[in-house]
C-alpha cells in the first residue's frame, strides 16, 4: 500500500531521494541585489532572500577565517 495524501489517491513524494547542491558564491550577483535595493527598486525580504542565493553567507564565512578586518 502506497501513502498519500489525506483525502487523495496521489502518492506522497519522498524527498530525501533528492539532492541540492548549494551554487557557488556569486559576487556580481550580490552587488547588483545591493544596488537595486539601495535603488528602491527591491523590497528588503526579496533583496535578502538574493543575496543568500548569491552566497552571501559563504563570503562572510570567509572573510572571518581569513581574519579580514574592515578599513578604516
Amino acid at each position: 500500500m502506497r501513502a498519500t495524501f489525506e483525502g487523495s489517491e496521489r502518492p506522497l513524494i519522498r524527498l530525501t531521494t533528492m539532492s541540492f547542491v548549494k551554487p557557488a558564491m556569486d559576487l556580481e550577483k550580490m552587488k547588483t541585489a545591493w544596488d537595486a535595493w539601495e535603488r528602491g527598486e527591491e523590497q528588503p525580504g526579496k533583496t535578502l532572500s538574493n543575496l543568500k542565493t548569491a552566497g552571501l553567507d559563504d563570503l562572510l564565512a570567509q572573510l572571518i577565517a581569513s581574519g579580514w578586518k574592515p578599513q578604516a
